[in-house]
């Protein structure tokens, strides 16, 4: 179990590499891996909540592959010990990249695929 409810998921929950596993139960490769898979694309704050006005953090609400950017989090909760929000699951960076931030091979170059992640009831 990751989490018994919405506040235990955006607080203290069982997400690490040995829980955050692909539709097929194999494990996303993390940091220090190659290649580097851990971004999670979430769009939201720590909290859970989206951003407020202006500050897209959805590449234009899921629509675009090259403006804008998204909020990532890490499935392995792990990253450059320098950087600050690196062991948060869904905002511990912005997209970025050649792209503009949004496209295939801007969420590859920060170490992640694209990828989407569901939470379900068992």
């Amino acid at each position: 179990m990751i989490a018994r409810d919405v506040a235990e998921l955006h607080g203290a929950n069982k997400i690490d590499k040995a829980t955050a596993l692909t539709e097929k139960g194999e494990t996303v490769n993390g940091y220090g891996d190659q290649p580097n898979r851990h971004d999670i694309l979430t769009g939201s704050q720590p909290d859970g909540t989206a951003f407020a006005g202006q500050d897209d953090r959805t590449c234009k609400n899921w629509t675009s592959s090259t403006q804008g950017a998204a909020m990532l989090g890490h499935s392995d909760i792990n990253g450059p010990p320098n950087f600050p929000t690196v062991k948060s699951w869904n905002a511990a960076h912005p997209s970025r990249g050649p792209d503009g931030g949004c496209s295939q091979a801007d969420l590859k170059s920060t170490g992640g695929d694209g990828l989407l992640y569901c939470f379900a009831v068992n």
